[in-house]
């Protein structure tokens, strides 16, 4: 089996402050390894978790175009709106051109 030797730059700062941080040896294992893993699989499954339910208003219109985009992208149409108000508020909402 051949080796994958390609090199991958940083997305952005973030992303490079990361690996400089890993290439000076900065990190350091926890000793109580499954305790933190436990802690960290619980926090993803809360931040996935759709727990709240709204009531939306809408124009017939909106309605009937929310459901056809929904069924171009092959979704549900309640989860088209829930992604487009988690992209809204993390800022990657971008208008289709």
């Amino acid at each position: 089996m051949k080796k994958n030797n390609r090199v991958f730059e940083p997305i952005d700062q973030e992303e490079k402050d990361l690996m400089e941080s890993i290439e000076r040896d900065e990190w350091r294992s926890v000793s109580n390894f499954d305790e933190e893993k436990e802690k960290a699989v619980a926090a993803a499954r809360n931040t996935l978790k759709k727990d709240k339910r709204i009531n939306l208003r809408l124009t017939q219109k909106d309605y009937y175009q929310i459901q056809i985009r929904a069924i171009e992208e092959g979704i549900p149409y309640q989860t088209l709106i829930s992604s487009l108000v988690h992209k809204y508020l993390n800022g990657t909402l971008t208008p289709v051109t």
